[in-house]
């Protein structure tokens, strides 16, 4: 079996090092196999049928990279064109040789972090590709579906990956859930790249904190605190979810803490 005829979760795009009958990521309660049973796809697939990877700017120095038609669970990842050097936020599953030259052509990457365990994707054929590593919270290494040496994982509440670009453990979502705050981004007045750890929504007044989205499960009241608490200490204008276009455009910082205040209004420990 080569990487390119790995399996691939048809639900949330999880690859896995070998065939296997069920996928964990899904069977747990955040996710869920639909209706119609667990299938499977793999890259080879994917390739050979009507999906092409798509590159297009999500905001001052950040490229969105994914495919059309949408994919799984239908994120996009991030290219972070930091000044000390391209950063891949978050992954999408599918790749291909067209995907990667574009990807060349704006410099490459110098490592891959993702937010938590439903977009680790085929996080390693990424991280073989570019020659990189992968940034992942120990908390959620029981999640990796397809283990290498590619991936590194670190503890703590906060990994400074360069002197622009930090990782911090909210722990929203999954015990792992992380965001990457880039201290020069939207111009200089920062930015917080967060998948859906802090959630863009389509009120941009608000953001959203869930335990599941799928299945319309609230995060912790006590998890949210800690998380609104932690990110007092950044600052970010911008935030950048997990979709194409879903951006908080200003007052990222005032955003996050009001609702915060808002959601421990409604939900109580």
């Amino acid at each position: 079996m080569t990487a390119d005829t790995l399996p691939i979760c048809l639900t949330c795009g999880t690859q896995y090092a070998a065939p296997r009958p069920d996928c964990p990521i899904c069977e747990d309660e955040r996710q869920y196999v639909p209706p119609t049973g667990q299938a499977w796809t793999d890259l080879a697939t994917l390739r050979a049928g009507e999906h092409r990877g798509v590159v297009r700017e999500q905001g001052p120095g950040l490229v969105g990279v994914g495919c059309e038609p949408r994919f799984a669970i239908g994120q996009r990842a991030l290219l972070v064109r930091a000044k000390s050097g391209n950063f891949l936020w978050d992954c999408a599953a599918y790749l291909d040789d067209a995907l990667v030259a574009r990807i060349r052509e704006l410099g490459g990457i110098t490592g891959i972090a993702i937010s938590h365990p439903h977009y680790y994707t085929t996080m390693v054929d990424w991280a073989h590709t570019f020659d990189v590593p992968i940034h992942l919270h120990e908390n959620d290494q029981q999640w990796i579906g397809r283990p290498d040496p590619s991936v590194r994982l670190w503890s703590g509440t906060t990994n400074r990956l360069a002197e622009d670009l930090t990782l911090i453990n909210l722990g929203v979502h999954f015990a792992g859930g992380t965001v990457l705050h880039w201290r020069d981004g939207a111009d200089g007045a920062g930015a917080l790249l967060s998948g859906d750890i802090v959630q863009v929504i389509p009120d941009r007044n608000f953001v959203g904190f869930m335990y599941s989205y799928p299945n319309l499960i609230p995060e912790r009241p006590s998890v949210v605190r800690r998380a609104a608490e932690m990110l007092s200490d950044y600052r970010f204008e911008t935030i950048h979810g997990a979709w194409w276009d879903s951006v908080v455009p200003a007052d990222g910082q005032d955003v996050v803490q009001r609702s915060a205040k808002r959601y421990l209004e409604h939900v109580r420990d």
